[in-house]
C-alpha cells in the first residue's frame, strides 16, 4: 500500500469517537444532500418538461404550414394537399410524421347551456398516439369510408360545462354566412389541464369541415409536422420555409405557445443556478471541514515533516481522506435521490394544482446520463475544491507542529 494511502487510512479509523469523526459525518451528510438533491431536482425539470410538452404537442404540432391570409381568427384559408412542399414532407430524414387539419369556430348549444369552441378537424393519418394518453372517457373517432363523420371529441371542462357524457349528441352552429348547424355525437372526452386546449378546443373529422367551407377533398387548412428529435425545430424550420412557396405562412411551436416555452427555458435556468449553489455549499463545507482535520492532526503534519515527507505527500494524505468522504456521500446521495424520485414516480406522493402546473402530481423522468453527469460534476468540482485547504499544511512548521496542543 502507497504511504499516502496507509496513513490516510490509519487516520479514518482513528478518527471514531473524536471531534474530527463528528465533522467528517457533516461533510458526507452535505455531499448526500447536495447530490440527491441534483438528481431529484433534474428528474422533476425533465418530467415536467416531457410532460408540457407532451400536452403542447397533443394539438401544436413542431411545425406548422399555412395559406398566408390576413385573417386573424382560428380558422385558415384553403391550403392545397398535394403541393411540392407536401411531397417532400414525407421524404425529408427529419420528419416523423405530418398530418393534414383545418380549424372551424362555432358553438355547442345543449337545453341549458352554450359554449363557443373550435372545431380541429382531422382525419385518418392523424397521430392519435400522445392524444390516446389523455382520453379519460369512450373512444377515438371513427371515420367512414365516404362522407364525414358527426363524431367528436370534448375536453372534460367543455363537457361538465355543458353536462355532456360519452354518447351524447350535441348540436353546433357554424360561425359563417349563412350559419350552418350540425347535430354531433360525443365519442370520448379528453383531460390536459391545460387551459389552452380544455377551454375551448374539440376535435372532429375534417371532411366535415371541407364540407362546410364547400372546399372539395383537395383542400385543407394546414399540415401540421411532427419531428424525430425536437431540438432540430430551428434547422427543420429553416429548411421547410426554403422549400415553400409565397403563398405559405410557417410557424414554430415555440412561438404559437411562447409564454409556455419561456417558462420551460426559465426552469432550465432556476435548476442550473440552484445546483451550483448547492455546490458551492457543498464545496465550502469540505473546506471548513478538511481544515479541522488538518488543523487537528498539526502534531502528526509536524511529524512527518521532520521524517522527511514532503509536502505533496502529505497534501496527499489529507486529499484522499477529503475523496473518501466525497465518495461516501455520493453513495448515500445516490440512493435517497434515486429512492425519492421512485416514490414519487410511483405513487405520486407530491400532488400539484393541475390549474396553475397542468398536472396532478410532480413528474419524475429517470435521465441516467443526467444522473451520472451530476455525479461526475460533485466529484470533480468538490475534489478541485479540496486542493484549498491543503495549502495550509505548507505553511506548517515542524518545530511548532511539534508543540501544537489541540
Amino acid at each position: 500500500m502507497q504511504f499516502p494511502a496507509f496513513i490516510a487510512n490509519r487516520i479514518r479509523h482513528n478518527a471514531v469517537g473524536s471531534f474530527s469523526a463528528t465533522v467528517s459525518r457533516i461533510g458526507v451528510a452535505s455531499i448526500a444532500i447536495s447530490t440527491a438533491v441534483g438528481i431529484v431536482a433534474f428528474a422533476v425539470l425533465f418530467g415536467f418538461k416531457n410532460v408540457i410538452q407532451d400536452k403542447v404537442f397533443l394539438f401544436g404540432a413542431h411545425l406548422r404550414v399555412s395559406s398566408l391570409t390576413l385573417n386573424n381568427s382560428y380558422e385558415e384559408g384553403p391550403l392545397p394537399l398535394h403541393t411540392p412542399l407536401s411531397d417532400d414532407l414525407s421524404l425529408l430524414p427529419y420528419i416523423r410524421h405530418w398530418q393534414p387539419v383545418a380549424h372551424k369556430s362555432g358553438i355547442l348549444k345543449t337545453p341549458d347551456e352554450l359554449k363557443g369552441v373550435v372545431l380541429k378537424g382531422v382525419d385518418a393519418r392523424f397521430d392519435w398516439s400522445l392524444f390516446e394518453e389523455s382520453l379519460i372517457e369512450g373512444r377515438l373517432i371513427q371515420f367512414p369510408d365516404s362522407g364525414y363523420s358527426n363524431e367528436i371529441i370534448l375536453s372534460y371542462k367543455i363537457a361538465s360545462q355543458l353536462r355532456l357524457k360519452s354518447g351524447d349528441e350535441v348540436l353546433m352552429y357554424f360561425v359563417q354566412n349563412p350559419p350552418r348547424a350540425r347535430k354531433l355525437t360525443v365519442a370520448g372526452i379528453y383531460k390536459t389541464d391545460m387551459e389552452e386546449f380544455d377551454n375551448s378546443l374539440i376535435v372532429g373529422d375534417l371532411a366535415l369541415i371541407q364540407r362546410l367551407n364547400n372546399w372539395g377533398t383537395d383542400s385543407v387548412g394546414a399540415y401540421e409536422i411532427y419531428l424525430h428529435d425536437f431540438e432540430q425545430l430551428e434547422v427543420a424550420a429553416a429548411d421547410i420555409f426554403n422549400r415553400m412557396s409565397p403563398d405559405m405562412y410557417l410557424q414554430k411551436v415555440t412561438e404559437s405557445f411562447r409564454q409556455i416555452f419561456d417558462w420551460l427555458l426559465l426552469l432550465d435556468r432556476n435548476t442550473v443556478v440552484f445546483l451550483v449553489l448547492i455546490l458551492f455549499v457543498a464545496s465550502f463545507n469540505m473546506i471548513s471541514i478538511l481544515l479541522v482535520m488538518i488543523m487537528e492532526r498539526t502534531p502528526l503534519v509536524g511529524l512527518l515533516k521532520t521524517l522527511g515527507s514532503p509536502n505533496r505527500q502529505i497534501r496527499a494524505i489529507f486529499m484522499r481522506i477529503g475523496v473518501y468522504m466525497i465518495t461516501r456521500g455520493m453513495l448515500f446521495g445516490n440512493a435517497i435521490g434515486l429512492l425519492l424520485c421512485w416514490l414519487q414516480y410511483e405513487f405520486g406522493l407530491v400532488p400539484l394544482d393541475p390549474i396553475n402546473y397542468y398536472m396532478a402530481q410532480v413528474p419524475i423522468v429517470f435521465d441516467w446520463g443526467t444522473v451520472l453527469l451530476v455525479n461526475l460534476l460533485t466529484l470533480l468540482v468538490v475534489s478541485l475544491v479540496l486542493i484549498i485547504p491543503t495549502w495550509v499544511i505548507t505553511r506548517i512548521q515542524p518545530i511548532k507542529a511539534l508543540l501544537f496542543k489541540k
